[in-house]
């Protein structure tokens, strides 16, 4: 590693090694040569004089790249694909000839994008699932642990620390269908030619339209596909990238969502990222614990989510059938995308692999509002022992008001239920009012909701990725 250069955190800090093999050049260069001899043998089954013999030499030489003769030709003719081209063919001299005949640059480099971009979802989506098998274990362990609730950030109806957990679930859950259907759908651009019209391979076939029209298909079915876009300029729709970054940005979305709460739970003390026995929260303040890892992940969600406008202006700004100012914006914003959603993902589950709750603290957060919040139930008992519904709402309003100021000005304990219990117009002793201070009369039905949620919609999931149980994530840094 050069101390003098500048290298990118993503690659040195935040992503895995599977993630960054795949936006590395062996696996970009094998791939290309992979397609050369995918091409190669769809072009022989199609008539054309291709041996045996010229196939098999490419195939012995499929990943031996000679990165230094590449270097050196490009160095000349300024053209990547055409310096590859003549590498590959210094291996392969009996097969120099028929390397990337009649294609274009795209072919290798578009088709190669796809399958790279394919893959990336496909290591996306089976750490997706794992995540998901944590906070399934970690909602079902605390599905029954009431909480005080939130909304607008104020005090709100309990629910329960499993149910929370079921929400941030819920997020992945939808990413996951994203990046499944892409990968249902997944296509290659297939052999184009330098505008889409094939009309190169028109011309190699002898005009055999019939010929030209199948190549698509062949290429595809050697390269592992089913589908190939129908038709195209001389690249795939720039569209595709957007699509694919609007997926991964949702993943970043869902995961700066549940950064947000954790962190604010952590300041409750309610809930607390993993902490390592040596790690140091503050230079200057030796007994901070900064939640560093949710902090992290929300830093890569913010870099992905502005990260998606690069390829919808690229998309937007191509001219006809392509322009080249896609090229230097894609190779950066697609790969990166790719390299920071792994990192979130990987901080995700290392996050949740050793969540930390503190009960007593959840638990006595909910008992100095809950007095409040079971105010309805007890006007409703004191309706049904004789009392005037009206009349009693204004009293409690006018008692919850009060106890409420005593405890935001003069930082007192919450006496409503003291108060109640000492108006004449409420028939509940201070007994009957403490019976109704259980928290778990005001959960409604989040244990079950959890239970219902993570087996009828996570399991299914689980069921087709058997190892996301067992996948864990060390972070770098």
């Amino acid at each position: 590693m050069s101390h003098t250069e500048y290298t990118s955190p993503l690659s040195q800090r935040y992503a895995s090694k599977e993630m960054k093999y795949l936006f590395s050049e062996e696996k970009k260069f094998q791939t290309w040569r992979r397609l050369w001899i995918a091409l190669a043998q769809a072009e022989q089954e199609l008539g054309l004089d291709i041996t045996d013999e010229q196939i098999e030499e490419l195939k012995a030489h499929a990943t031996d790249i000679n990165y230094d003769d590449a270097k050196a030709r490009e160095k000349i003719v300024r053209h990547d694909v055409m310096s590859h081209v003549y590498a590959y063919g210094l291996q392969a001299p009996k097969a120099k000839g028929i390397i990337h005949l009649g294609a274009t640059s795209c072919y290798v480099g578009d088709n190669t994008d796809l399958i790279i971009m394919h893959e990336g979802l496909e290591l996306i989506q089976s750490k997706l699932a794992a995540v998901l098998a944590r906070l399934e274990a970690f909602a079902l362990e605390y599905k029954d642990m009431p909480a005080l609730a939130f909304t607008h950030f104020q005090p709100a109806q309990p629910t329960t620390v499993g149910k929370r957990a079921s929400l941030w679930a819920q997020d992945l859950v939808m990413d996951y269908e994203e990046i499944s259907w892409l990968l249902e759908h997944k296509k290659l651009l297939g052999q184009k030619g330098t505008t889409g019209t094939q009309a190169s391979f028109l011309e190699l076939f002898d005009g055999d339209s019939k010929k030209a029209a199948k190549i698509d298909a062949l290429i595809c079915e050697k390269m592992g596909y089913n589908d190939w876009f129908a038709v195209s300029g001389q690249t795939y729709p720039r569209k595709y990238d957007t699509r694919v970054l609007q997926a991964l940005s949702g993943i970043a979305q869902s995961a700066h969502k549940f950064s947000n709460d954790l962190r604010l739970l952590q300041h409750k003390k309610e809930m607390e990222e993993p902490f390592e026995k040596g790690q140091i929260g503050s230079s200057a303040m030796a007994y901070k614990r900064n939640p560093m890892r949710s902090e992290r992940m929300a830093a890569l969600a913010n870099y992905v989510i502005a990260d998606t406008m690069n390829p919808a202006i690229t998309a937007s700004t191509q001219w006809f059938e392509r322009t080249l100012d896609d090229s230097a914006n894609k190779r950066i914003a697609v790969a990166e995308a790719f390299l920071a959603v792994d990192g979130i993902l990987d901080l995700y589950l290392n996050i949740t692999d050793g969540l930390v709750v503190y009960p007593k603290v959840v638990e006595a957060d909910l008992r100095k509002e809950l007095p409040f919040m079971a105010t309805e139930n007890i006007m409703m008992d004191a309706v049904k022992a004789g009392g005037d519904r009206q009349e009693l709402h204004e009293k409690i309003r006018q008692h919850s008001m009060e106890a409420a100021r005593q405890v935001k000005e003069f930082g007192k304990e919450n006496d409503l239920l003291e108060r109640i219990a000492a108006d004449e117009s409420f028939p509940l002793t201070m007994e009957e009012l403490e019976a109704r201070m259980n928290p778990s009369l005001y959960v409604g039905r989040a244990p079950e909701q959890t239970e219902e949620f993570f087996h009828n919609v996570v399991d299914p999931i689980l069921e087709n990725h058997p190892e996301a149980r067992k996948l864990t994530a060390e972070i770098n840094v």
